[in-house]
């Protein structure tokens, strides 16, 4: 069968064919997990992760020892042993911007003094450029729609731009890190305006960066054709990069940072590994979901003050007859957490102060109403081993809507936080020496005899 170019994207009648031949010969018995005592996800029926490797760089806490039990407890975030939450009261009380800081923090074990992070913010400034043509012969050619793939792709094209790509030593792989740190928010922004300008006919416009803003202003800066942008804005989005910088070794890009990384590959190939895990719906696509199922849910419900009839459409999002027949409700739950979510804790009350300039009290009330009403009807409705509770994902999406952000870079957003901690687990990898990281995974195929052409 020949294939045109345009066919390039089309699912023929033999693909489909194949493709259910493909899917039934790899379906598995569900109860063989359990037979063999499978740890589906790496993870137990109660939720609790296998223990895989060791991290100084954060930990996520959401139990404590009562009576020499283990019990559900109020969740905490902690980066290289600081509570998030003293982190993000400390740079607020002290009113500077905190990405920078945090940063620092988690590649070198230890907060900067003045001095020292100034200097690490003047270097960051430093990297904020692309190499020359960058942005002409790889970001604009062949826009994406996705800027997740753009980001990916970009990330993989830079490695043709670096003579030493491929050196693993640790000066050489935090010079790269910095320098994917720094260029991040740019690489994200100006696949989006390629993607504008291509694809919906827009006008095209690229801001360079400014040396002497911060990560959070420097989004903003590029983004907006005006470049205009309020402090309670840039300190919002600085608070919202800050919250997902990192989030232990055990989350799914993360755990692939090391993964890749244990192999002894490039830098530039890891982060694009973490880049793929992050696209997910179940990773880092979770908040465009949320934006998405509350714009579904204000088209179906008259009151938004009405429990009952925001209680009867959660009850259609489990029962799979509303929204994207998924049985979700986006935002709500985590692998961790069974109690609250330390990071959409110190959220909310940013997320208030915004929705107050913006005018936009009442979806805020809806969205701390659906907060409410959501952990008990799932409680109700389903089997769990552990408390339910709402995730980080529940109100940045809906910070990003207020600030004019577009959908397209909800995600890349977290990923302009995450890489941070993705280099500074990439060091934390290499630094250790240790093995290739191979779990097993147990054949549960029938033994089989060889049949020749002729006689099938």
């Amino acid at each position: 069968m020949e294939l045109n170019a345009k066919d390039f994207s089309e699912i023929t009648p033999q693909i489909r064919e194949l493709a259910k031949m493909a899917e039934e010969s790899t379906i598995i018995d569900s109860s063989l997990y359990a037979k063999f005592d499978v740890k589906r996800g790496l993870r137990d029926l109660n939720g609790k992760g296998v223990l895989a490797g060791l991290t100084h760089i954060s930990d996520v806490q959401a139990k404590k020892i009562v009576d020499g039990k283990e019990v559900p407890a109020e969740g905490n975030l902690y980066y290289r042993g600081f509570n998030v939450k003293d982190l993000v009261n400390g740079f607020e009380n002290e009113n500077h911007f905190g990405f920078e800081e945090i940063t620092y923090l988690l590649l070198f074990d230890k907060l900067p003094t003045k001095k020292e992070l100034d200097e690490f913010s003047n270097l960051l400034g430093f990297y904020r450029n692309l190499p020359t043509g960058f942005v002409r012969d790889s970001i604009m050619k062949a826009a994406s729609k996705d800027m997740m793939n753009v980001l990916a792709r970009s990330v993989l094209t830079l490695y043709a731009y670096d003579e030493n790509a491929d050196d693993i030593s640790i000066p050489n792989v935090l010079r790269q890190c910095l320098q994917l740190i720094a260029i991040f928010p740019l690489l994200s922004v100006y696949g989006y305006q390629a993607y504008r300008h291509y694809h919906e006919g827009e006008s095209l416009f690229i801001h360079p960066p400014v040396k002497e803003y911060s990560t959070a202003q420097n989004l903003l800066h590029v983004l907006r054709p005006d470049s205009k942008f309020t402090e309670l804005e840039a300190k919002i989005l600085d608070v919202a990069l800050v919250l997902h910088m990192d989030h232990g070794g055990g989350n799914n890009s993360t755990f692939s940072t090391h993964v890749v990384s244990s192999t002894g590959t490039d830098t530039y190939s890891v982060i694009a590994a973490a880049l793929g895990s992050l696209k997910g719906p179940r990773h880092g696509g979770a908040n465009v979901k949320v934006v998405q199922m509350f714009d579904d849910l204000m088209e179906n419900v008259r009151d938004f003050k009405d429990e009952d009839e925001i209680s009867a459409y959660l009850k259609k999002l489990l029962h799979k007859e509303a929204f994207d027949h998924s049985g979700l409700i986006y935002g709500m739950g985590h692998a961790v957490y069974s109690l609250s979510d330390p990071r959409e804790v110190i959220f909310k009350s940013y997320v208030e102060k915004l929705a107050e300039e913006k005018g936009m009290m009442d979806v805020f009330n809806l969205y701390s109403l659906v907060e409410k009403l959501g952990p008990m009807i799932i409680s109700k409705e389903r089997p769990i081993y552990k408390g339910v509770c709402c995730n980080v994902d529940f109100y940045s999406g809906f910070v990003y809507k207020m600030l004019g952000l577009p959908m397209e870079l909800f995600t890349p957003l977290f990923a302009c936080a995450r890489i941070s901690g993705w280099s500074a687990h990439r060091i934390e990898e290499l630094s250790n020496n240790g093995k290739i990281i191979r779990p097993a995974f147990k054949t549960v195929a029938e033994k089989q005899t060889y049949t020749a052409l002729k006689d099938r």
